[in-house]
């Protein structure tokens, strides 16, 4: 048996934006209406991507952690998933402070990260247009879902499958590299040692 890829994410967003919700939605496919809202919670999750198996860890960031805290969770996430709430102008809004975070911690990797607006379900009250978000989405070079972890509409499955899959390419070419400059080393240390004994 082929050993799990293993992927960490953690999701981020303003506190009331439906984190929990998400998370719990995409993992048992079930809506939960009361949890505590300052609960940071860490789940695992294994599951089969494009026939390879992963196991996941996913981070519920609780809304109002301290900034050396946040600093913590970004440094453990090896993908991201920012999630706004579409009846919500300012949790929009809150998108690019995260996205600056992500970049300042990470810096100078490029972050793995997806955007997610949530509650698409009360479109009634919405303020943030599925456009906006898309165009968001654009200028951040993201993937980008709008879904509601209510009901279930929207394909939250695929957003978390397809951050797992960016980690997993992103894991590779990281792997390329670093084989490729040890084997750069290797060449380097042989050429002065043969420079030394001809000299």
């Amino acid at each position: 048996m082929a050993k799990s890829t293993e992927v960490k994410i953690a999701v981020f967003g303003r506190a009331g934006v439906g984190k929990s919700a998400l998370l719990v939605r995409f993992l048992t496919k079930r809506f939960i209406w009361e949890y505590d809202p300052t609960l940071e919670s860490t789940y695992r999750h294994q599951t089969t991507i494009d026939d390879e198996s992963v196991a996941m860890e996913l981070l519920d960031t609780a809304g109002q952690e301290d900034p050396l805290q946040r600093e913590g969770h970004v440094r453990w996430g090896e993908g991201f998933i920012i999630v706004y709430d579409i009846t919500d102008k300012g949790s929009f809004e809150d998108v690019l402070t995260f996205k600056n975070l992500l970049d300042e911690v990470k810096k100078p990797k490029n972050v793995t990260f997806i955007l997610v607006g949530n509650k698409a379900d009360l479109g009634h009250s919405r303020q943030v247009s599925t456009e906006e978000g898309e165009k968001l989405a654009t200028e951040l070079a993201c993937a980008f879902y709008e879904c509601s972890a209510c009901t279930g509409e929207g394909n939250i499955t695929e957003a978390f499958y397809e951050l797992c899959r960016e980690i997993r390419r992103r894991k590779m070419i990281q792997g390329k590299t670093r084989r490729r400059s040890s084997t750069t080393h290797v060449k380097q240390a042989i050429n002065k040692m043969l420079t030394k004994i001809s000299s």
